[in-house]
């Protein structure tokens, strides 16, 4: 079909919302590493991870076989509150850069959260209620995933409790308060309220936290509180589960208009993002039936792909939590205070890091500057003010869609916009005033990270 055919906005009937999630571990040749037990360095089983997660979400995460898993009615019906999102031709994006290439983007930030985050947190919300459980507790990094929970939550009449890492909790006040607004309680991490959180005060002194942090805080709480459980935002093979729903929906709208992406494109943080939008595609891939180029974006400031190793690691600092093979920075790495939030953790999900590690996937790093840098030139041509970790994606997509402005080469390219930057106001002033930098890690200061690996040979 042609270019010229396909509206601006292409959206789905509320009808065409996905019935069930797609697991791609079922179309992957390699699985995933199992999750170890840090005591036995034995696979887990289900019965170890009832008391941290709900029993519904354990079977989830543990299912390397089923390749579509029916989405209960009650989330159907949530999901039409603000599903299905729109994919959106970015032509005005692509006449202010001149380009041949096709760019398309699927929109992820037309709810109160913000983000994609609320398609995992809803599924989370209505497991735990399911349970009868009283609350979750959970992490969050920029505060979308602990915005979305807290929503998911007040529907369904649960507790929540949110460990928000200490720079998010500092340079984000509205979307924490936000947070309060659907009744969590929000606690900056790492804090002095659990044993975890002041063990990691003591041993790092005035700083600023991290997803890892966050975590072992929230998981404490949760094992140590009767009637509760944790839930986790991305990283886990049970969340991409969820966020398929981004790439089914992507590819839908695609068939429908006869769309053929040559580069899929996402920002790369724990994974759910990316995940959720390349699985159904990606599983095309691993069956021969279609070709993609996937490209994971990533901050140089916490470069876990790029220049991470392939080891089982703690998914969190205080390491309490179980083993899992990803690609990953030590679990003592300590990001430095960026202003994409929700792209500092240590670690990446066992799925896409097996994905990577095959070939499957291509991943870069790029300095904030050039993100905000790229973020803005969005703004202006198509009208979104992009969050920080979605622009990850936007530079690469920009930097991809030049490339075909100096080949001539007619690609089309379909990126993930999880969600909108209104609450990130204190970034975007940094990046407007000037003042804004770009860290990037030294070999050795990651060496001080990957000295925390433990020793495990398997």
């Amino acid at each position: 079909m042609s270019q010229t055919n396909i509206p601006y906005k292409i959206y789905l009937d509320e009808n065409e919302i996905p019935s069930t999630w797609y697991n791609v571990r079922a179309d992957m040749k390699n699985k995933p590493a199992p999750l170890l037990n840090p005591g036995t360095l034995k696979p887990l089983k289900a019965d170890e991870l009832k008391p941290v997660f709900c029993d519904e979400l354990i079977a989830q995460e543990l299912d390397d076989t089923t390749r579509d898993i029916p989405i209960p009615q009650e989330i159907q019906d949530f999901y039409k509150m603000y599903r299905p999102s729109p994919l959106t031709h970015a032509t005005f994006l692509e006449k202010a850069l001149d380009t041949p290439a096709h760019i398309f983007y699927k929109f992820e930030g037309n709810n109160t959260s913000g983000s994609h985050k609320l398609n995992s947190a809803i599924a989370q919300a209505y497991y735990a209620k399911k349970q009868g459980l009283k609350g979750v507790t959970t992490e969050t990094g920029a505060g979308q995933w602990g915005t979305a929970l807290s929503m998911a939550c007040a529907f369904f009449g649960l507790d929540c409790k949110v460990f928000m890492v200490k720079v998010s909790y500092e340079q984000k006040p509205f979307r924490r308060e936000v947070m309060r607004t659907y009744g969590a309680s929000v606690t900056p991490s790492p804090s002095e309220t659990t044993e975890i959180g002041k063990k990691i005060l003591a041993a790092h002194p005035g700083t600023t936290g991290s997803l890892g942090c966050a975590i072992s805080e929230a998981v404490e709480v949760a094992t140590h509180s009767e009637g509760y459980r944790y839930v986790l935002g991305s990283v886990l093979n049970q969340v991409l589960l969820h966020q398929s729903v981004i790439g089914l929906e992507t590819q839908a709208a695609c068939r429908k208009y006869g769309i053929k992406p040559d580069i899929i494109i996402g920002c790369a943080g724990g994974g759910s993002n990316l995940g959720g939008l390349i699985s159904p595609f990606m599983g095309e891939k691993l069956r021969g039936e279609a070709d993609y180029h996937f490209i994971a974006v990533e901050p140089a400031s916490c470069p876990s792909f790029t220049r991470g190793r392939f080891a089982y690691d703690f998914c969190d600092t205080g390491m309490v939590c179980p083993m899992a093979k990803m690609y990953t920075l030590g679990h003592d790495f300590i990001p430095s205070a960026n202003h994409a939030g929700g792209l500092r953790y240590h670690g990446m999900s066992p799925i896409l890091s097996q994905l990577y590690h095959d070939g499957l996937m291509e991943a870069r790093s790029v300095e904030q500057t050039s993100v905000f840098k790229a973020a803005e030139q969005f703004a202006r041509t198509e009208g979104i003010l992009p969050a920080p970790e979605s622009s990850h994606a936007i530079r690469v997509a920009i930097d991809e869609a030049l490339k075909c402005r100096e080949t001539g080469e007619e690609k089309t390219i379909v990126f993930g916009l999880t969600g909108t930057g209104y609450f990130d106001m204190t970034a975007y002033q940094s990046y407007n005033d000037g003042t804004m930098t770009d860290t990037i890690p030294t070999d050795e200061d990651l060496a001080k990270g990957f000295a925390s690996l433990p020793d495990v040979k398997l």
